[in-house]
């Protein structure tokens, strides 16, 4: 399943620098994770300083 980052998201966009498969986007007040691009690495959960993104 693909990560989501959750409403705690700063908009710092480190998970964004740290996805290898650039999933990942600033949306609306917060970055977002397209589903059908992520690979489930874990990348963004593990370099996010609020813990935002995690397995749906």
């Amino acid at each position: 399943m693909a990560y989501q980052i959750s409403d705690d998201c700063i908009a710092c966009g480190v998970c964004a620098g740290n996805c290898p498969v650039s999933a990942i986007s600033e949306g609306d007040g917060k970055y977002v994770i397209d589903a059908d691009s992520c690979i489930d690495c874990g990348a963004c959960a593990e370099n996010c300083p609020v813990g935002a993104p995690a397995q749906a």
